[in-house]
């Protein structure tokens, strides 16, 4: 399997993005990896010590974070995110993945890589964290701020048939988030969301509320790109918080430090739980093929784990299977 990785986008590009290549083509000779970027850039961040099973794909531009998105892809044809857009598109690399600018990577998927018939908006699906560890698929988490029911009817398929094909759990339990768990709570948007996904062919069971999510009262999580990305960023800012809270509370005295010497172990569990680096990057579902977003502020471990995650994807045949069961389902649009 080939994987291009957009080695310009990110907070930490190309230092990290580089780092996390080389780490993952050690890590796994058998799947090649391209990197897409500015071939001195890139270079000056190699070790010395390249793997033959990792490899450099010329690009001259950049796509930066403040880009308005449709215009930066249509205008920018030598950026590296569209480059490697491209590669996927012709058969040149069998995924991409990218931690630049989420709108421009959720436009290339749309204008470069193409959309999956039966799909309007693709979606941004990351597994959150819950307590026994199994994780929630949740979907939309930022692709699309202004989602209509019939979008999140699809990304309700779309996500049953990825944790039943991929993640092997039979019969998933799909929730919308909302304010309440009564049916008629909520928006205008997810009133007419929950009647369509009444009818969907998914095992819905019902609305589920943002305090339960880490419960896995659910294994898909549906909502609109706009509350899914605030309950994201909360989730890992509450997360970055508590460690931060408790590394104070545990170096205050020496007490405290013996105290943490013993709970060191639990401690560590507990924080890689609820680091989003520990899953790397989350699939655009919808799409013709596999693109992989990883968080902007991404560093070497990430990436690492988001080439896994898109590893894992290419051998359970991800997009296939789910263009292959969308073909078989009506599908509300």
């Amino acid at each position: 399997m080939k994987i291009a990785i957009d080695a310009m986008g990110g907070d930490r590009a190309p230092a990290e993005i580089v780092k996390g290549a080389l780490a993952a083509a050690r890590e796994w000779p058998d799947t090649e990896l391209v990197l897409v970027g500015v071939p001195e850039a890139i270079e000056a961040h190699l070790d010395g010590s390249r793997p033959s099973n990792l490899s450099i794909h010329p690009a001259s531009e950049k796509i930066e974070a403040d880009d308005e998105p449709v215009r930066a892809v249509r205008r920018k044809k030598d950026a590296s995110m569209v480059v490697a857009g491209r590669l996927v598109r012709e058969g040149g690399a069998d995924a991409m993945l990218s931690a630049g600018n989420t709108g421009a990577l959720m436009t290339t998927g749309l204008l470069v890589v193409g959309r999956m018939d039966g799909i309007e908006r693709p979606a941004l699906a990351p597994v959150l964290p819950t307590l026994d560890n199994v994780g929630v698929l949740a979907l939309d988490l930022g692709a699309n701020m202004d989602a209509k029911p019939e979008h999140l009817a699809q990304y309700a398929v779309m996500g049953s048939i990825y944790r039943e094909k991929v993640h092997g759990i039979a019969r998933p339990r799909v929730g919308l988030l909302n304010v309440g768990t009564e049916p008629g709570k909520g928006s205008e948007l997810t009133k007419a969301a929950f009647e369509l996904l009444e009818k969907a062919p998914i095992d819905f069971v019902g609305n589920v509320e943002s305090r339960d999510v880490m419960q896995r009262n659910c294994d898909v999580l549906v909502c609109d790109g706009f509350a899914g990305n605030i309950l994201l960023k909360t989730m890992e800012g509450t997360a970055g918080a508590m460690m931060k809270e408790l590394k104070s509370a545990f170096t205050s005295s020496l007490l405290t430090k013996l105290a943490a010497a013993v709970l060191m172990p639990g401690l560590k569990g507990l924080k890689n739980k609820m680091d989003y680096a520990q899953y790397g990057g989350a699939p655009l579902l919808g799409l013709n093929g596999l693109v992989v977003k990883c968080h902007g502020s991404s560093d070497a471990e990430s990436v690492k784990n988001a080439v896994r995650q898109a590893r894992i994807a290419l051998q359970a045949r991800l997009i296939p299977t789910v263009a292959a069961e969308i073909k078989g389902k009506e599908v509300l649009s």
